[in-house]
């Protein structure tokens, strides 16, 4: 562990767990609260406003910058995805010298055996991300559980743009018995209401003004759905795509909150989420949007 000093203020860094978890062990007492946002670095708006959530919610708040390899099936993004600690340390600080950073390496998360654990999420593994991604989700209960037992938090915040991550998480909680409170947070948006993501640090300058289709297409999408069936909607989406050499719709689904099972009809006293994916050249960004 050592203290990294900005404007002779420190933030506490470790880069090993067993550091972090004599510390914690140190600031815990009986009715504190540890409030925790597990990141893959590149921070943006929405990081820093979920560690604002946690910062205003609990005692101390711990923040972790680790890109997962194991919820990675392609890895060449592996690889691209961008990394960005002292920027993403220096806007931590700007926000904050309060938190405590966990950056481990893969050898400490690991220990050598960098393989995911298998999981049972009741079925939401295998819809959207899953169905599109093999093994994303085992990497990612895989990365979250591990990170649980090291900072052992009070409450974890994430943001719903990755809903179906949001929803397997918190089945992970309940499944393993965790005393962990998993909370969501809305998104966070461009101007352009781009979903903010790491991803978009990829693209062009045109390529991330253009990708404003994608959440227009959604709203869109949203009002079709009022007065039409789930496949028209879907077809409309489908043709909002077809035609533009830009983006590659990947899948679209309008699917239940609750089980992320595609619809096939719709039921008044049933929450209905859209989920999309698309691809901008070889960077893939998602987005979701309530339809109720």
């Amino acid at each position: 562990m050592f203290a990294l000093n900005f404007n002779n203020t420190a933030m506490h860094i470790f880069y090993g767990k067993v550091a972090l978890i004599a510390y914690l062990k140190t600031i815990k007492t009986t009715n504190s609260t540890i409030g925790f946002v597990p990141t893959m670095g590149a921070l943006h708006q929405g990081h820093l406003a979920l560690m604002q959530r946690s910062l205003k919610e609990n005692d101390d708040t711990v923040v972790s910058i680790f890109v997962n390899p194991t919820q990675f099936n392609n890895p060449e993004d592996l690889a691209k995805y961008p990394r960005t600690i002292e920027e993403d340390i220096k806007k931590m600080r700007v926000l904050s010298d309060k938190m405590i950073l966990y950056a481990p390496s893969v050898e400490d998360i690991y220990e050598g055996n960098t393989v995911s654990q298998d999981f049972d999420f009741d079925g939401l593994e295998n819809q959207m991300e899953g169905k599109f991604r093999p093994g994303h989700f085992n990497g990612v209960g895989t990365i979250v559980k591990r990170l649980f037992e090291i900072v052992t938090p009070t409450n974890a915040y994430f943001g719903e743009k990755d809903f179906q991550q949001l929803q397997i998480v918190k089945k992970m909680v309940e499944k393993n018995h965790m005393p962990v409170n998993v909370v969501g947070c809305p998104i966070f948006r461009e101007e352009n209401q781009l979903a903010m993501s790491s991803r978009n640090e990829r693209l062009t300058a045109d390529e991330r003004k253009e990708a404003a289709i994608i959440y227009k297409t959604l709203t869109e999408a949203k009002e079709i759905f009022h007065t039409h069936t789930p496949q028209e909607t879907i077809e409309f989406v489908e043709n909002s795509f077809k035609n533009n050499e830009r983006f590659e719709l990947e899948y679209f689904v309008i699917a239940d909150e609750s089980t992320l099972l595609p619809i096939d009809n719709k039921s008044k006293d049933k929450k209905y989420r859209a989920f999309i994916a698309v691809f901008v050249n070889s960077i893939r960004l998602i987005d979701t949007i309530s339809l109720n």
